[in-house]
């Protein structure tokens, strides 16, 4: 009894220093995953772009986005293994117990990062020594591969989330497993379709503000331009899809996860004509100075200003997300989406009216921040999605308290895992800084270049 007591205690200690490495693991990883998704298909759009139309600045913007997406290959690789191994050092309950149900989609992720690194390696290495076809089409499945991988990985989370696919019996032993019927869960899809999208208004953005900044320090060359450009307009069209899935989303956490809804939006009380809250303080239950817009939420839920939405009271307090994280993550993510939907409104205005970008410099400006708002709204949509399922590893079945670990030592690990990313990203950093200098300074310069916005400038993507 004694032997139980000292393994509870242990399990209990360790809940923070495992909370906290799994944050910083995925926190980091989830940028590279986005990388991973929208550059590839960036990268072989513009390659072939570059070969239609015989373009010296979209054959370089090619090569140079292509080495840079090796790069972030490699550090992705390194922090996907790691999170691999903390899966199943970090949270026994969860892998012991529920392995056989959700593990399958790991092991097709496997499949899917094996087939994308072989052409990812294909792909970098191919440059010249393929045809210009051949070349284009060895990247279709580094593409097709990088897509089923995030895939995979995504139904595994959305199964926590929402868990199917099993029976268990009256010990709470899992029985009757089907892991494919566990891949496709009520949640899958539109968490795929989110995080897929979230893929390229990171790539997108976080590219071209690049460019931005390489044109406010005066590069007004039409390589900056079109470097700007290109991706830009990718995450732009990305920004509009992103509100219809984050309405749909909305829909299916408050059918499946009604509490991590009323979380998000700071409400305790179970209601009708519910308004939507944006901004507050969550305490002594009720949400604060926030502004709220009469019906919001009922309408944005169930489609009718009277519709009911459940509370925070519908569960016991030691049953309920910390609040205030989960709240300021949602509102961080939908206000840095809003404004990148506005940046997106504010580029297609100026292209449907007069074919070119908008020439003030606070568009360059704002340009340049948006890679950073992207990952910000990456960030906060993250921590809403695991913050706001808590205190359940397994929704409703497992407490990510009885799943953790009881062997001792997890703050080394933690400390050892946070000093390999802080190495990883000053080498990821180093690297692509170098690459972008030395592709700025060979790429093909234009004397007495015209000012941003002229149609013949940036006549190369249409």
């Amino acid at each position: 009894m004694e032997q139980i007591e000292l393994v509870l205690a242990d399990a209990a200690e360790n809940l923070l220093p495992a909370r906290m490495q799994m944050a910083v693991s995925l926190g980091w990883h989830i940028i590279f995953v986005c990388f991973g998704l929208a550059l590839p298909v960036i990268v072989v759009f513009t390659e072939w772009r570059a070969h239609r139309r015989d373009d010296r600045e979209l054959h370089e913007l090619s090569r140079a986005w292509a080495k840079a997406m090796g790069v972030l290959f490699a550090a992705g690789a390194v922090s996907g293994t790691l999170l691999s191994f903390e899966l199943g050092i970090l949270w026994p309950g969860l892998m012991g117990r529920f392995g056989p149900v959700f593990g399958f989609p790991f092991v097709l992720e496997g499949f899917a990062f094996f087939i994308e690194a072989i052409f990812v390696g294909v792909y970098l290495f191919g440059w010249d020594r393929m045809s210009p076809r051949a070349h284009i089409l060895s990247g279709i499945p580094m593409i097709v591969s990088a897509l089923a991988g995030a895939f995979f990985v995504i139904s595994a989370n959305a199964w926590m989330n929402n868990p199917t696919g099993f029976t268990m019996d009256a010990e709470g032993r899992v029985v009757d497993a089907h892991p494919v019927a566990a891949m496709f869960g009520p949640s899958t899809w539109p968490q795929w379709a989110h995080m897929y999208t979230a893929g390229f208004m990171v790539t997108g953005f976080t590219v071209a503000s690049v460019y931005a900044v390489g044109m406010l320090r005066g590069r007004r060359d039409r390589y900056h331009q079109v470097g700007m450009l290109i991706p830009l307009t990718v995450a732009s069209i990305a920004a509009p899809v992103q509100i219809v899935i984050g309405d749909w989303i909305a829909g299916n956490v408050a059918r499946n996860q009604p509490v991590k809804l009323a979380a998000m939006e700071g409400l305790y009380r179970t209601g009708t004509g519910v308004p939507l809250s944006v901004g507050g303080i969550y305490y002594d239950d009720r949400l604060r100075y926030a502004l709220e817009i009469p019906w919001g939420l009922s309408l944005l839920v169930t489609r009718n200003p009277n519709g009911e939405v459940v509370g925070l009271e519908a569960v016991a307090p030691a049953l309920r997300p910390p609040v205030n994280v989960v709240h300021l993550a949602y509102d961080s993510m939908v206000g840095m989406g809003s404004a990148l939907l506005a940046l997106a409104a504010w580029l297609g205005y100026m292209w449907w009216r007069h074919r070119r970008i908008p020439r003030t410099v606070w568009f360059l400006r704002a340009v340049a921040v948006s890679g950073v708002a992207a990952i910000i709204a990456l960030e906060g949509g993250w921590i809403t999605t695991e913050v706001g399922r808590q205190p359940w590893i397994v929704y409703n079945i497992l407490r990510t308290a009885d799943a953790v670990s009881p062997a001792p030592g997890l703050y080394f690990g933690f400390y050892a895992m946070l000093a390999i990313y802080v190495v990883l990203t000053v080498f990821t950093v180093y690297v692509l800084r170098r690459l972008a200098r030395t592709h700025s300074t060979a790429a093909p310069q234009e004397i007495d270049a015209p000012p941003p916005g002229r149609p013949d400038q940036e006549d190369a993507v249409r």
